[in-house]
């Protein structure tokens, strides 16, 4: 079994043409639009490093840098940027082009976290992704990052499993007050 692998074996890109009906009420392509064509790519990067079942864990650090126009292009870059032993990283690029001028321009990053699951295909518990190992100045610059980010991501969990403890599901008129 390979113990790791490149940011370029789970690299994937995606572009798309932005439609007027992908817009939203001010002009630019919708939010909601954009983060389901991340996740979309995310997912296509996990698969490619770890070659079984993974799910969404958590989306962080989702940065609208400049909004995406229509009739503009939306290419969406992504590669896992930091592996523990069941959890994996992506980091996500959004790039947008004025498919008139040919002009390009950095509109969003985030990172997502995935988790690796035991499935019908690969039932074994005892699994463990391989790690990451960056080779160019930015995926360097990315995966450095990683330990960090993966420390500040499990003390925020601690707090936020205290936090959604307090939290009601009862309808609000079947609230206590």
């Amino acid at each position: 079994m390979v113990d790791f692998k490149y940011c370029k074996d789970s690299f994937a890109i995606q572009t798309h043409r932005i439609f007027p009906l992908d817009l939203n009420t001010y002009g630019f392509l919708f939010g909601g639009k954009l983060m389901t064509l991340i996740d979309d790519t995310a997912s296509i990067s996990i698969s490619r490093h770890c070659r079984r079942a993974a799910v969404t864990g958590s989306l962080e650090e989702l940065n609208f840098l400049n909004p995406l126009h229509s009739n503009h292009s939306v290419c969406v870059e992504s590669y896992v940027s930091g592996a523990h032993r069941k959890s994996m990283e992506v980091f996500v690029k959004v790039i947008g082009e004025n498919l008139m001028t040919g002009d390009r321009y950095l509109a969003a990053t985030c990172f997502i976290n995935f988790v690796a699951i035991a499935d019908s295909e690969h039932p074994d518990k005892d699994f463990v992704v391989p790690q990451v190992q960056p080779q160019s100045e930015e995926e360097k610059l990315i995966c450095d990052g990683y330990p960090a980010r993966r420390a500040e991501r499990l003390a925020k969990r601690t707090d936020y499993k205290e936090f959604i403890e307090k939290l009601s599901i009862a309808l609000p008129w079947e609230a206590e007050a």
